[in-house]
């Protein structure tokens, strides 16, 4: 007979009505790690090419200490229409009480329309593991060592593995 582990406990996360219009974010579909958050909004916002807008929600989220709200791109928006957001992911701190305001960035070649109730992103509650920052006089080595940017290089390995 196969064990089966318990699911943890279910997070709630508290979500405040900031104006009339804002929508409870909500799981599309029940594997969905995300949920879609929409655009609050009394006339449409339309973004230029290579222009960005912060889109409000209407809503704050009360984040459980330990946790992280994650605002991510549509994947959707992207593929279709070239925007993404300006700063993503974001993040929303266990202290924020704020509205949410998604940055959205239009690297497409044509005017993109926000409308009233769009779903612009989607939100992802993240547990974070109790960290905490010291000096150290020399850190740990790694195969990679301090090598940064494009260090690996971009050219696609061919059979005997090299570059």
């Amino acid at each position: 007979m196969e064990k089966t582990e318990a699911a943890p406990p279910e997070q709630v996360v508290r979500c405040r009505c900031l104006r009339a219009g804002a929508r409870l974010p909500e799981r599309m579909t029940t594997g969905a790690s995300g949920f879609d958050i929409r655009a609050c909004l009394d006339v449409p916002v339309t973004i230029e090419p290579g222009g960005r807008a912060l889109i409000p929600t209407g809503i704050s989220v009360a984040v459980p200490p330990g946790f992280e709200g994650c605002v991510r791109a549509r994947s959707g928006l992207a593929l279709r229409h070239g925007v993404g957001l300006a700063n993503g992911p974001g993040t929303i701190d266990s202290d924020y009480r704020g509205e949410v305001g998604v940055i959205l960035l239009n690297w497409g070649e044509e005017r993109f329309t926000v409308a009233p109730g769009d779903r612009v992103a989607q939100l992802v509650i993240q547990q974070l593991p109790p960290v905490r920052m010291v000096w150290a006089e020399v850190l740990s080595g790694t195969e990679r060592g301090d090598g940064g940017f494009g260090h690996t290089g971009t050219a696609a390995a061919g059979p005997d593995g090299a570059a």
